[in-house]
């Protein structure tokens, strides 16, 4: 298990899921605390390449010992890139969140989107108050 921490160049969506945004593109994946939560990860469900993710909306699964949970998207976009190692791996996701246990990348839509999404030390307070 990795441990807790909320990068600073991340963006942080209400639903435990952080955004990196790279230009037009982002890379999205769930936070320390949501793998917490879950517990070991063992399967991912993922979008396919190509198809659209809609900003607060399910875009995919995550199966853990626990629960199966709906990963929601912080932006709206199309889906370039989905981790194919979580499949084959999927408990990177608890050992390394924000690194090899990225999900998705996706063209975004509409990049104004981000300004909805809290920074590390609001995510950090929001935390606080659960």
């Amino acid at each position: 298990m990795a441990d807790e921490s909320y990068p600073d160049d991340l963006r942080y969506h209400p639903e435990h899921d952080w955004l990196r945004a790279d230009g037009d593109e982002a890379v999205m994946g769930i936070t320390w605390y949501a793998q917490d939560s879950l517990g070991e990860v063992v399967y991912f469900d993922p979008p396919a390449v190509g198809s659209t993710v809609t900003r607060d909306q399910p875009y995919g699964e995550l199966e853990s010992v626990k629960a199966v949970s709906d990963i929601i998207s912080p932006a709206s976009g199309e889906v370039v890139a989905v981790n194919e190692g979580i499949a084959a791996g999927p408990e990177v996701v608890n050992g390394d969140p924000y690194g090899g246990g990225w999900l998705i990348r996706v063209r975004l839509s509409d990049p104004s989107e981000l300004e909805s999404l809290m920074d590390a030390p609001a995510y950090r307070e929001y935390l606080a108050g659960l």
